[in-house]
């Protein structure tokens, strides 16, 4: 019986539901070209982040005036400081020769730090060829005094502003941490959104113990990881007229199956990636199409969704009344007693 992988994220065609999730190898345009081989159905690049361009762009700044300063003419040529725009360029450079290489969608990612930020790059994008945007709202508030409906609403006026400015979808990479997400979603896909990546990973920072310092840390997901996705996914699928893309925690042709049952339209790798490599994604679906032969599904198309919240005979299974269930009859192991 032949198997149809392909699936629809955003509106566009894809000839798999795997897609590459933004993550250091996808800045290199031979990794890139190896996930499209492997059977990736888009991918996704690296996020640009305004703190580094600005930071780029000061840095310039300074050393440009200072050297005017000191040497009138040698720099007679250059345009003045305003003019500059640093990083940008070479993001969108690097959208261009994706999109010249590759024949899977080309999806751009994007974290800015400004109001004015999040549109004037999302333009850029745009027009530099990309087939779809990421929206990466990472950003964490640690002022005791700001509170999350005004959090909620700057996140959703920033989706707001950023669809309106665009004429590609826009994917929403949506944060754990609101305290109503079902709610915050549906804010979002009323905002212009065509997407919800569920869940943006906030990597954590740890602590030197030898120094006594905290120190940056990043921790790559585990299969344990995806249970949040899968539940949020379950939930909101059929609820919210947007596509759905399970991020963290697909590491096998199990959690790839899983995340689509429940209704991702899209299954985002990345630290299997960077731990196994790219063969991961020929891995995933090789398994993918062997499960999906045994148990008698044609297509992708024909699986989505049907242990979603709506659909699952059990809808309580994702809710509350599970929870006391999966305590109440839980059997502690015997070396624990």
């Amino acid at each position: 019986m032949p198997i149809d992988l392909s699936a629809k994220y955003l509106g566009l065609k894809l000839k798999s539901p795997i897609v590459p999730a933004a993550c250091p190898l996808g800045a290199d345009l031979d990794a890139l070209k190896k996930m499209e081989e492997a059977g990736a159905g888009a991918v996704v690049l690296p996020s640009l982040f305004e703190e580094q361009m600005l930071s780029e762009e000061q840095t310039l700044v300074h050393y440009l005036t200072h050297s005017k300063e000191q040497t009138s003419e040698a720099l007679s040529y250059l345009p003045e400081p305003d003019e500059f725009h640093i990083g940008a360029p070479d993001y969108a450079d690097h959208v261009r020769k994706a999109k010249k290489a590759l024949s899977v969608p080309v999806i751009a990612s994007l974290n800015a730090a400004t109001p004015g930020g999040w549109v004037r790059y999302a333009r850029e994008i745009e027009q530099a060829g990309a087939d779809a945007l990421e929206l990466n709202l990472y950003h964490l508030v640690s002022d005791p005094t700001v509170p999350g409906s005004q959090v909620e609403a700057s996140d959703i006026r920033i989706v707001r502003e950023a669809c309106a400015r665009v004429k590609i979808p826009v994917a929403v990479k949506v944060s754990p941490f609101y305290s109503a997400i079902a709610n915050v979603a549906a804010q979002f896909v009323e905002a212009g959104a065509r997407g919800l990546v569920l869940f943006n990973r906030f990597h954590q920072p740890d602590i030197n113990l030898d120094k006594i310092e905290a120190r940056p840390a990043v921790n790559l997901s585990t299969s344990a990881d995806l249970s949040l996705p899968l539940r949020w996914t379950a939930i909101l699928h059929g609820r919210v007229k947007a596509s759905l893309a399970v991020s963290s925690g697909v590491h096998t042709h199990e959690d790839a199956l899983k995340a689509v049952l429940v209704g991702a339209d899209a299954v985002c790798v990345c630290s299997e990636l960077l731990t196994s490599g790219i063969g991961a994604v020929s891995r995933i679906l090789k398994g993918m199409r062997s499960w999906m032969e045994r148990n008698e599904y044609s297509s992708i198309e024909q699986m989505k969704g049907s242990l979603s919240h709506r659909n699952c005979p059990d809808p309580e299974a994702f809710e509350r009344a599970h929870y006391v269930k999966a305590l109440s009859g839980y059997h502690l192991p015997a070396k624990a007693r």
